[in-house]
């Protein structure tokens, strides 16, 4: 059963650049046709997907972030990072990865379309 497991800085100062790692065991990241998705979730609000990268490589991200996220993978670890550049308070989130077997609907955020999740990091950005 693959396991995902998120960590990263708990503080970020704004205009900073956001950096997590997800690191995935029981299962290759380049094996099957999965995607591997980082989403959060704002104090008192609700899911919002940012982005995935896929078995292949392929990048995708939410548009409303402007080119903020990248997703980038390191296949030697399993390992799969999100950078959020110029980051504000409005960034202050619990950020999980999580798998899905194919791009997930990106305007929300179905519970139901990925089979795996890691526990979630907290992340706070503060002066």
């Amino acid at each position: 059963q693959v396991q995902l497991q998120e960590s990263g800085p708990g503080l970020v100062k704004p205009s900073q650049t956001l950096s997590l790692t997800c690191t995935v065991s029981g299962g290759s990241i380049t094996a099957g046709y999965y995607y591997w998705n980082w989403i959060r979730q704002p104090p008192g609000k609700g899911l919002e997907w940012l982005g995935a990268i896929a078995y292949d490589g392929s990048f995708y991200d939410m548009p409303s972030l402007k080119s903020r996220a990248s997703i980038s993978r390191d296949t030697s670890k399993n390992q799969i990072t999100l950078q959020l550049t110029s980051v504000t308070p409005e960034d202050t989130a619990v950020y999980y990865c999580a798998r899905s077997q194919y791009l997930p609907n990106i305007w929300q955020v179905v519970s139901d379309e990925y089979d795996s999740w890691g526990q979630g990091t907290q992340v706070t950005v503060s002066s």
